[in-house]
């Protein structure tokens, strides 16, 4: 008898948010946040800029920090 169920490959994602910030602009703080993830996330396929906020002291911007979410392939060997 021959199995007839053929079996498809289904990529399943996962998503985590994190916070990077920098001292420099809220692009760099997005990219530091990816930067982070890829230490110990592998097959990062997307990042969702979800929020954009920002530290003041004396009236001036000290710190940009980006909320984001990234989107990554989880591996099912």
């Amino acid at each position: 008898m021959k199995d007839t169920h053929k079996k498809e490959h289904i990529s399943v994602a996962k998503v985590v948010e994190l916070i990077g910030s920098s001292p420099n602009s809220w692009e760099e703080a997005t990219a530091n946040a990816v930067e982070a993830a890829a230490q110990t996330v592998r097959n990062i396929k997307g990042v969702d800029l979800k929020r954009c906020t920002a530290k003041v002291e004396n009236n001036k911007i000290i710190e940009y920090r980006a909320v984001v979410k990234i989107a990554f392939i989880v591996d099912r060997d």
